[in-house]
C-alpha cells in the first residue's frame, strides 16, 4: 500500500471511531511547503482507552505491527506510538494529544484539506512552522526541519499570521531559530 493509501486508511478509521485527530509533521510541512520524501506519518489525536481496541481493529496484524497496551501506555503518559506497515515499512505515529498550551492551540486551529483526493485535517501553516521549529531546538539543531520551517513560510508568507507566529515563538523558546527563519527566507 502507498503512504497516500495508508493515510487515507488511518484518516478513515479515525473517523469512523470518532477520534479527533490533525496530521502533522512533514506530510505536512511537504503540502505547505516544498515537497521530501517521509517514511513516516505524525498524527496528533485526542483518543481514550476505550477506543484503542476499536482502532486498532482497522489494522490486522498480518498487514501491520501495533500494540494495543503500547497505545494505551502512550495514552497515559501523553507520549506517542507507532504503527508499522509491515509490507511497506511505512511508520504511523500516532502523537497523543496533551494538555500544553501550545497543542491545544494548534489543535484548535486545525484546517481541512483535500490531497490527493483525500480530505484531512491538517495543521495550520504557522503552527507547522512552529512545530518544525520546535522540533530544531529540541534535536539540537536539526537542518530538515529548520528547512522545512523555512519552505512553508516562504511558501505561505501573504498568508501568515505574524503575531500568533511572533507570540508562540517567545512562548516555546525559539525566538532565535524564527529570527533566523525570517532572516534566511527568500520571499517576494
Amino acid at each position: 500500500m502507498s503512504q497516500q493509501e495508508l493515510l487515507k486508511k488511518v484518516i478513515l478509521a479515525l473517523e469512523h471511531n470518532g477520534i479527533q485527530y490533525m496530521i502533522t509533521g512533514s506530510v505536512v510541512s511537504s503540502l505547505q511547503g516544498e515537497p521530501r520524501s517521509t517514511h513516516d506519518l505524525d498524527i496528533l489525536i485526542a483518543i481514550q482507552k476505550n477506543k484503542v481496541h476499536e482502532l486498532t481493529n482497522h489494522f490486522p496484524s498480518s498487514d501491520f505491527y501495533i500494540d494495543e497496551q503500547a497505545f494505551v501506555d502512550a495514552i497515559s503518559r501523553n507520549g506517542m506510538v507507532n504503527m508499522i506497515d509491515l509490507k511497506t515499512g511505512d511508520k504511523v505515529d500516532f502523537w497523543m494529544l496533551t494538555d500544553e498550551p501550545f497543542d491545544r492551540s494548534r489543535f484548535s486551529r486545525r484546517q481541512r484539506e483535500s490531497f490527493m483526493g483525500t480530505e484531512m485535517l491538517i495543521s495550520s501553516p504557522e503552527d507547522t512552522i512552529l512545530a518544525k521549529l520546535r522540533w530544531a531546538h529540541l534535536s539540537g539543531g536539526s537542518e530538515k526541519q529548520f528547512v522545512d520551517a523555512l519552505r512553508v513560510y516562504e511558501v505561505q508568507h501573504e498568508k501568515l499570521d505574524m503575531d500568533y507566529l511572533e507570540e508562540w515563538a517567545a512562548k516555546l523558546g525559539i525566538k532565535p531559530l524564527f529570527k533566523r527563519l525570517i532572516a534566511e527566507a527568500e520571499v517576494i
